[in-house]
């Protein structure tokens, strides 16, 4: 019986039914299980970033204007090579459809259309830096998958504090449209703050502590100010940081406590505990 494959790519759309060639071809460009598959996607990685070279060298104007046609020719042999490797993609699994509409299918898409519309809209072959997306196999190839459970517990953190980030941005704006609209009567348009919009931005980047100088207050009540909003945003800055570390923090007492041996049932083991601290029974993380 055939194993099913455990990538990303395989779960929307499922192994090919077909024996032969596009069994054969299946395996090796989804399974990661063998000598052969985990050649093709060691091969496949190095050849994403060659083409993602290929494109930053040739933004820089004097390697450009030394190498064009080499760079050139570089990006469609590596176009033509990731647009074979999608459309046999397509070719071997059952549901070619759902594949196209998987994140990675859409990423595998969007690596060889640049280099097409660049033919119809130029700089567009810039937008090739996308493929470094596709790097993100590198997981599968190095079996790292378990580490994606550490980073679903930072998205569930982030989620969880959704509501006070989301009032704290409101509080934000809320400011920056305060102090922009103050910085707008007291500067006025002669010392640069032409109107509230741009008045707005000179808060953002002051309130951030940025603070570029393309626009500064020269009154004294302007500058007396600026000096308030700049202390107001020291004290901002740790605010989100603060929401987001302590709903990690409950979630990872929460992760721990769902970890309960199934021997003497004891909880609260740490996230990557594999046997029960009191007996020493395996612990099942599966039911994570």
């Amino acid at each position: 019986m055939n194993r099913p494959s455990h990538d990303a790519h395989s779960r929307p759309c499922g192994p090919a039914t077909a024996s032969g060639w596009r069994a054969r071809w299946f395996h090796m460009i989804f399974d990661h299980d063998d000598r052969p598959s985990r050649l093709f996607d060691v091969v496949l990685i190095v050849a994403i970033l060659s083409s993602i070279l290929v494109t930053v060298l040739d933004s820089v104007a004097d390697l450009h204007d030394r190498a064009t046609r080499l760079f050139y020719l570089l990006e469609w042999l590596f176009t033509l090579l990731f647009t074979a490797e999608y459309l046999l993609r397509i070719a071997v699994v059952d549901r070619p459809r759902a594949y196209m509409r998987s994140f990675f299918g859409v990423v595998d898409l969007l690596a060889v259309l640049p280099t097409y519309l660049s033919l119809f809209f130029v700089g567009s072959q810039y937008l090739l830096v996308v493929r470094a997306l596709r790097i993100l196999r590198i997981f599968r190839v190095l079996k790292m998958t378990r580490y994606i459970n550490e980073s679903n517990l930072l998205w569930s953190a982030l989620l969880r504090g959704r509501h006070k980030i989301l009032v704290f941005i409101t509080t934000i704006l809320t400011l920056v449209l305060i102090f922009g609209a103050l910085m707008y009567l007291v500067e006025g348009p002669d010392n640069g703050f032409s109107s509230i919009p741009k008045s707005m931005y000179w808060a953002v980047v002051t309130l951030t502590t940025v603070g570029f100088g393309d626009i500064t207050p020269h009154t004294t009540l302007g500058q007396l100010l600026t000096s308030v909003i700049m202390l107001v945003g020291y004290g901002i800055i740790a605010v989100p940081t603060g929401i987001f570390a302590a709903e990690l923090a409950a979630g990872m007492r929460e992760a721990r406590q769902r970890i309960a041996c199934p021997a003497c049932r004891l909880a609260d083991h740490e996230t990557d505990a594999r046997y029960c601290r009191h007996c020493g029974a395996a612990l099942e993380h599966g039911a994570e």
